[in-house]
């Protein structure tokens, strides 16, 4: 049975294309990856990530196309993707095809196009954001970027996430309305970004008119997310999108 406590994306995709976001509920590990773990590479037993995993993959149609994320731009093509591709990103086009990042912190984020034909997930830390892994997923994704929907997943928010000057200068080289996604901090050179904000700004610069979601912050709820800013040592919550085929669970 699925978790209550699961995110079920609230923004108006087509009928055939579906998306989950899991939480701690439901999982198997313990300590400091306490519940469901989906991350092979932070230190959890890789007996209980695979538990995870199974529990999860009963309630998709398919095993996610888990990525190598390497806080890059690469976008994979998940319909022909070898396991643990190095990739930021990927697509699918045939039905049953699960897209998945994991993130404790950077924000990820979900596209589909309004025909149902096309759905992807995108890690977006500030390194990939800035780099455009947003824009490398919408290219990749074909058509018309005017027809492309997207909604993002929960992250750091803006109240907790303090960067450094050099971060802000990096997203204002590329975009002067950057700016206002960053309030100045308690501390001189530091500044909280507001990632939900930097990422709209750079879907609408990119053509994608309807951009949905951006309200959590797993910073702040730690009964309910992993959060690598505030714990360290940590597990990692998915999010994931398919086209809904034909014999699905």
């Amino acid at each position: 049975m699925r978790s209550a406590d699961w995110i079920v994306p609230d923004w108006p995709a087509p009928a055939t294309v579906r998306a989950l976001v899991t939480t701690r509920s439901g999982g198997v590990s313990t300590g400091p990856y306490a519940g469901l773990n989906l991350g092979d590479h932070v230190g959890d037993d890789p007996a209980l990530v695979e538990c995870n995993r199974r529990l999860l993959a009963a309630h998709l149609p398919a095993e996610p196309i888990w990525l190598q994320q390497v806080h890059g731009t690469a976008v994979a093509d998940a319909d022909a993707a070898a396991p643990a591709v190095p990739a930021d990103a990927a697509l699918a086009r045939r039905p049953s095809t699960v897209c998945a990042v994991l993130t404790a912190d950077c924000l990820p984020v979900l596209l589909c196009n309004i025909h149902g034909r096309v759905v992807a997930a995108a890690h977006a830390g500030w390194r990939g954001l800035a780099a455009g892994v947003l824009e490398n997923t919408v290219t990749a994704m074909g058509g018309e970027p005017r027809e492309l929907m997207a909604w993002l997943g929960p992250a750091i928010g803006p109240q907790a996430f303090e960067v450094g000057d050099e971060v802000r200068e990096t997203f204002l080289a590329a975009d002067g309305a950057a700016a206002q996604a960053f309030e100045p901090g308690v501390r001189e050179g530091k500044w909280l970004a507001d990632l939900y904000a930097l990422a709209r700004l750079r879907l609408r610069a990119a053509g994608v008119p309807a951009v949905h979601g951006g309200r959590w912050c797993t910073l702040s709820d730690a009964a309910r997310f992993y959060s690598f800013r505030r714990d360290g040592v940590t597990g990692r919550f998915a999010s994931l999108i398919w086209i809904e085929g034909t014999g699905e669970a």
